[in-house]
């Protein structure tokens, strides 16, 4: 859908060429004649940005900014004023933070690129109000879900260091959202508009860790046939995450270091150094102090990402949030494998509770996936769950020679053909297992498949005029 422009001038003939050439632009407008009608439409018309004039009748254009901000709507205003003006608009920007002013008459270039940058802000503001909605009352932010305190410690660590340009450093156990913390940090931020590029570094062969890091040139060492672009200019006015940094050779580490600190990269064969605009996240699932002591980490890398520290809990510590976890999972999953579950018994629930969850949410997820794909729709049982969770039940004795209870008595006519001895006795194994053949075969010593062939092969056979007979002896009289 495109972006809703809201046109607001007394004059109508200007009313009429602005609304032109912002529809010209591919945008949908609506239009106003003063501050008073621009507030009655924006009730059904949810423009992205409003582009008003400050000298109007009625309500102008500086009331009718007051009363948005009274009313806490964040639209990004750009304001239009005639020559003579710019003092009171530069006002009206840092007064009552418009987003912009023009002064008219306006060139269809630079209104264009305005515009568009007015909407990039709006669908941040409009990203960042819906995800802070998610965290304040949904306990959900991005794909994290808890509503332990915990968690909302964790929550509340993003949302203070988002809009920032800070590094960050992440630790916790594998398994428990790094990286989706990095994402939800890339989400808030300014630079959500850009791109998020990961980079697991325990994952790159040391002999080409710095290539994939920081590029190269054609012909920079054997094997490098064409130019190399690295995840630094791959994350250019973006986040890069650099993942298991402690895996990170020393070396590269110290070329790492002083990548941050000049903000360029210097691709390897190249000849000079491309600036960069890119915030680094690090993420580790080892201690850092300890790192550091093993001589897995430099110190002065370590300090330099370390700005902000979130530390992620481990799900055993947090177990109070595997319920909404679960339901998250179920609601993905489904739609992942095309199933129709609908929630975990009481009985799933508390075993989930009650296991040690040493992967972490990953491990959780892994588990109520395989139960969805058995389950397939309804209840997830434990009968659904991995074996580890289901308490081993007591098994029957079933006989492992040819036997019988007390109460049956198996005979057999003298001169039987072996083929009505093997029917006879099989059938009194099948009436044992209440017809389990699964459970009779094992106690034939047979396979399943050789125990249906003797099964049709007895009915072929049976269907003769001896089966009744044979059915009389086979019934013990």
């Amino acid at each position: 859908m495109s972006a809703r422009i809201l046109v607001v001038e007394d004059d109508a003939g200007e009313r009429s060429d602005l609304a032109a050439m912002v529809g010209a632009f591919g945008f949908e407008v609506a239009t106003a004649a003063d501050g008073q009608e621009a507030l009655e439409k924006l009730a059904s018309f949810r423009a992205n940005v409003i582009l008003t004039d400050l000298v109007m009748p009625c309500m102008n254009g500086i009331a009718l900014l007051q009363e948005l901000t009274a009313r806490g709507d964040r639209t990004p205003t750009i304001v239009l004023t005639a020559f003579g003006g710019i003092d009171q608009a530069i006002s009206v920007v840092h007064g009552l933070k418009a987003f912009w002013f023009l002064e008219k008459p306006v060139q269809p270039g630079v209104m264009r690129a305005l515009l568009e940058r007015a909407i990039q802000q709006s669908e941040l503001v409009a990203e960042t109000e819906r995800l802070n909605r998610q965290l304040s009352y949904q306990g959900v932010l991005g794909e994290m879900v808890g509503n332990s305190p915990a968690m909302k410690e964790v929550f509340s660590w993003i949302r203070q260091v988002a809009p920032t340009t800070a590094s960050v450093l992440i630790t916790g156990e594998s398994g428990t959202g790094k990286e989706l913390v990095a994402r939800a940090i890339h989400r808030l931020s300014p630079r959500s508009g850009g791109p998020f590029v990961a980079v697991n570094c325990a994952a790159l062969p040391e002999s080409l860790v710095e290539s994939e890091l920081f590029g190269h040139e054609k012909g920079a060492f054997t094997g490098a046939a064409v130019r190399r672009v690295g995840c630094f200019e791959q994350a250019q006015n973006g986040t890069l995450l650099l993942d298991e940094i402690g895996e990170m050779p020393l070396a590269t580490q110290a070329k790492l270091l002083r990548v941050i600190e000049e903000s360029s990269v210097r691709r390897l064969g190249g000849a000079s150094d491309i600036p960069i605009s890119v915030r680094v996240l690090a993420a580790t699932n080892r201690s850092p102090e300890k790192a550091i002591q093993d001589k897995h980490l430099r110190e002065d890398l370590y300090y330099r990402l370390n700005v902000f520290h979130i530390s992620l809990p481990p799900l055993r510590e947090r177990k109070e949030d595997i319920p909404s976890i679960a339901t998250a999972l179920i609601g993905d999953l489904n739609q992942k494998h095309d199933c129709r579950v609908t929630h975990l018994s009481p009985e799933v629930l508390a075993r989930l509770k009650a296991g040690s969850w040493p992967g972490n949410v990953r491990e959780l997820r892994n588990v109520i996936e395989r139960a969805i794909i058995v389950a397939g729709q309804g209840e997830i049982l434990l009968r659904h769950l991995p074996g580890a969770f289901v308490p081993e039940a007591p098994r029957p004795s079933l006989p492992q020679t040819p036997q019988v209870d007390d109460d049956e008595v198996l005979t057999l006519r003298a001169g039987a053909h072996m083929r009505e001895v093997e029917e006879t006795y099989i059938r009194l194994v099948l009436r044992h297992t209440n017809n389990n053949k699964r459970r009779a075969a094992k106690v034939l010593g047979i396979c399943l498949r050789t125990l249906h062939t003797k099964l049709r092969s007895f009915e072929a056979e049976n269907s003769g005029a001896a089966a009744p007979a044979r059915e009389q002896s086979a019934s013990g009289g």
